[in-house]
């Protein structure tokens, strides 16, 4: 193997037994499959970039695009894209598909690299500080509600602030305290929604553990809803919304037409009207 081979390239099938096969046994390589066509291969190409150069001389990325490299995408059963798999010793140990957060990728490496605890990433630490701020919200819409007791509305948004702030016990005694008309608010049906992916998620395998089940079976429906569950509640609004799709795609009787339901679900919770509106045109394309 060259010593000075780079960190990111092209793999093709005249290199990639040796730059990934035989390269694995030295350094780890993950292989991005993906296509010129496909948008969220392009979306997550940036983010594997940043990954692995934060990685210098512990970790490779190769690319394989699947349009001119149908023979390797086929040789591993590629059926969506876009796929990551990371190569140790030669064979894939580990994987997922679909456009991932950067935390997830990390955090997946972090089971194979044996590496130290990285660096705490922007995004967990706009996390803490908006877990300050659902604080300090949840307290005023208290007040309020004390003041104003016959405003159920403000009751159905503190169950959804609750629902974001992790207090899933008392959003639930909230929200079954809402009277009827109440139940029929646009807040209380979010809330509803935001409510049936917290259960969904807390009980499930950790992320880490679904993007493996995934990976080894792209099959498995209750997995893909359950890691899309856990993207919704972190904020990854599309990394979720494609699982909902790919669950649509592949089958719609599942579960009584589940990827159709929680899409529409997830349309209450996500606040991007463009990505709905996207996800929206995806959805009937499918449909109709």
């Amino acid at each position: 193997m060259n010593t000075a081979a780079a960190q990111i390239f092209d793999a093709t099938q005249d290199n990639f037994e040796a730059e990934v096969l035989e390269a694995s046994f030295h350094t780890p390589v993950l292989v991005d499959f993906w296509a010129p066509w496909c948008g969220p291969c392009k979306m997550l190409m940036p983010i594997l970039d940043k990954v692995v150069r934060d990685h210098p001389g512990r970790l490779r990325l190769a690319k394989v695009n699947t349009d001119v490299e149908m023979a390797i995408a086929g040789s591993f059963g590629i059926r969506s894209l876009p796929t990551v798999v990371l190569f140790k010793n030669g064979r894939p140990v580990d994987g997922f598909m679909g456009a991932q957060p950067e935390g997830a990728i990390r955090a997946l490496l972090a089971k194979h690299l044996g590496a130290e605890a990285p660096e705490p990433e922007p995004e967990a630490e706009l996390a803490e500080e908006e877990g300050e701020d659902l604080g300090a919200l949840i307290g005023a819409l208290q007040t309020q509600i004390q003041a104003e007791p016959q405003k159920h509305e403000l009751k159905a948004e503190l169950a959804d602030l609750l629902l974001r702030a992790g207090a899933l016990d008392e959003a639930v005694r909230v929200l079954d305290a809402l009277p009827q008309d109440a139940q029929d608010s646009d807040a209380a049906k979010r809330a509803r929604a935001r409510l049936g992916f917290a259960q969904a998620a807390e009980h499930a395998p950790s992320a880490e553990e679904l993007q493996a089940i995934i990976a080894r079976d792209g099959g498995n429906l209750l997995a893909r809803y359950q890691l899309g569950a856990m993207f919704l509640l972190a904020g990854h609004e599309r990394a979720a919304l494609d699982q909902f799709l790919t669950i649509l795609k592949t089958d719609r009787s599942f579960d009584e037409d589940l990827g159709r339901r929680k899409l529409i679900e997830a349309f209450r919770v996500v606040r991007d009207e463009d990505l709905i509106g996207e996800y929206r045109r995806k959805m009937a394309s499918l449909l109709f």
